[in-house]
């Protein structure tokens, strides 16, 4: 069910090609199976001659014909249906990697760390992978099998019983090696996908973190930890390979067996026979023969489709684990078109706690920030001032109370429309492969050369970006490692600079720059974005304090709120963060 339900994902004329497929497997073993019968035709006609009497060349030259006709009949079928399922699984593929793709990029933060990063990236390669080669080699084998068994046993019905004997001890003896290694192999698929996982995951960390592990000294410790699942995943897939190794000595030692067995039954009964019934005898063989392998070939089909289903449904399972996850933000209806560049935002007795966890990260927050304010938060480490800011552009949801901007709920805001009222600077600087142009004008922002290198000059990166080779043309490596931790930073605030956004948060955008560049960037958007409505998540007392408003949060509850000047004479918390930062003459 999880592969058909895969399946809706083609068009309606990829169900007409498919059915032009199924009808060519049905045409391809027609015609094979009725070789075998004008060879017994000639044979029959052979056996009718009297001794001595010369062979009508007419008979084996129709009957010959028609064999050629059957085998080109066939060899054309196999190659259309080649392409015709080439194509179906390419298309099939195409379209679920695509939706699988869509769907994640709705994900909160929540369902990603759900699945976890790597396995996400897995099933949108190599489990559509798997599904893609079973359509392809797959539906042949699924339609073929059974129509070969029947047609083949059919045609060979009334033929002596001692063959059909040696025929049903053969299949007898296949469905058992099939069921005996099905069993054993198919609970390691499941395994296999998850250390492939695993595999991605511990892959994906040490090129993200490279730099600290060649400065850490720690490639063999993430050596011996990749080689871990490394060998995990070989034993596995070396074990499963094994046993489905087997199967080809197994089918070939049956082959042989069988057609050992044909023979040796039919001497048997040409010797106990004259010479007119051994001629009919010599004849049934040989058609029981080819019927007989015809029949053992339906079965090594069988088995190609035990071979790839297992890992198949385990993938298109896991396929539709990710279709099937409902999305925890989902987008409302409203659209904010009469945009003044200026917005207010409320949280009004806002309390937060990450999903399955049983203590509130944030516990009752309300505050007003007004148009145009800058308001800023501090707090120690883990008291909740990032999670506190992700709630306005709904990376997640407040799980009591409501945040509103220019009093709307922010969760009936169409998501587009939300986030085109936001400028959104990370705590980690996150730059994507492309030029400097193409980083800073990213997503929808549209803006023009002149607006891309004024937000590059409000961001005081015009510096080191006029230096660089071919400046806003300049390339930037995946992940921006080809720039230092602070060029990061305000290449990252240019581009919320140039989607000129009614609301600006940063969070912690500013840790990575000197004391002098700081200044010098927050008095440039104080000048060039004066009116827009700032939300600023700072360590440094330095950055924040002629903020419109601070809020200092201590363990998830607003302890203080007011000017720097307020909260010093009034919040210990406050004050006790400044004291740690700067002397009393300098406060």
């Amino acid at each position: 069910m999880n592969i058909l339900r895969l399946l809706k994902n083609l068009k309606w004329i990829d169900y007409l090609f498919l059915c032009i497929a199924c009808g060519l497997i049905v045409l391809q073993v027609w015609l094979d199976l009725e070789l075998p019968s004008y060879t017994e035709n000639i044979m029959n006609e052979l056996g009718k001659l009297p001794m001595g009497e010369k062979v009508e060349m007419s008979v084996i030259l129709i009957n010959g014909g028609y064999m050629l006709a059957c085998a080109l009949g066939s060899l054309s079928s196999a190659i259309l249906v080649g392409f015709f399922t080439a194509n179906l699984s390419s298309r099939l593929a195409y379209n679920v990697r695509g939706k699988v793709y869509n769907k994640i990029q709705g994900f909160s933060l929540a369902e990603i760390n759900k699945f976890s990063t790597a396995s996400l990236i897995t099933r949108t390669t190599n489990d559509v992978t798997q599904v893609q080669i079973f359509l392809a080699m797959g539906m042949q084998a699924i339609i073929k099998a059974p129509i070969l068994a029947v047609w083949s046993i059919i045609k060979i019905l009334g033929k002596d019983w001692q063959w059909s004997v040696a025929l049903a001890v053969a299949i007898g003896f296949l469905l058992l090696m099939v069921i005996v290694i099905i069993t054993v192999a198919v609970p390691k698929f499941k395994k296999i996908q998850t250390m492939t996982d695993d595999i991605n995951r511990v892959t994906d960390e040490n090129l993200t973190g490279i730099r600290v592990v060649r400065a850490s000294n720690a490639e063999d410790f993430q050596n011996e930890k990749f080689e871990k699942y490394n060998q995990k995943l070989t034993k596995t897939q070396l074990f499963v390979n094994r046993v489905m190794g087997i199967m080809n000595p197994g089918m070939t030692l049956l082959m042989s067996g069988l057609s050992l067995a044909i023979y040796w039954i039919g001497a048997y009964l040409i010797k106990a026979s004259n010479f007119i019934e051994s001629a009919e005898i010599f004849v049934s063989m040989m058609t029981f023969m080819q019927y007989g392998i015809q029949v053992v070939a339906a079965f090594m089909l069988l088995i190609i489709i035990f071979i790839l289903m297992p890992r198949a449904l385990v993938s298109a399972k896991r396929i539709n684990e990710v279709l099937d996850t409902k999305n925890s933000i989902v987008s409302g209806e409203f659209k904010d078109i009469n945009s003044n560049r200026s917005a207010s935002v409320i949280f009004d007795h806002v309390s937060f706690k990450y999903p399955d966890a049983d203590e509130y990260v944030l516990k009752d927050i309300s505050f007003e920030a007004k148009e145009g304010e800058i308001v800023a938060f501090i707090g120690s480490t883990g008291s909740g001032k990032s999670t506190l800011i992700n709630l306005i552009p709904r990376l997640y949801d407040a799980t009591e109370g409501k945040v509103l901007i220019d009093g709307v709920d922010v969760k009936e805001y169409d998501l587009e429309s939300l986030n085109k009222k936001i400028g959104y600077v990370p705590q980690k600087g996150v730059l994507f492969s492309g030029t400097v142009k193409s980083n800073v004008n990213f997503g929808d922002n549209n803006a023009d050369d002149e607006e891309v290198k004024s937000a590059i000059s409000i961001a005081q990166a015009s510096n080191f970006v006029s230096r660089m080779a071919n400046g806003v043309d300049s390339r930037i490596a995946q992940g921006g490692t080809n720039v230092s931790g602070g060029q990061k930073q305000r290449l990252s605030i240019a581009r919320a600079v140039a989607r000129r956004p009614e609301i600006f948060i940063f969070d912690d955008s500013f840790s990575a720059l000197d004391y002098k560049t700081d200044k010098k960037l927050r008095a440039a958007l104080k000048k060039h974005t004066g009116k827009v409505t700032k939300f600023i998540v700072a360590q440094r007392i330095g950055t924040i304090k002629d903020a419109d408003k601070i809020i200092v949060l201590d363990n998830g509850i607003m302890v203080g709120m007011g000017t720097h000047d307020e909260l010093l004479k009034n919040c210990p918390v406050y004050k006790e963060i400044a004291l740690s930062q700067l002397s009393k003459e300098e406060l």
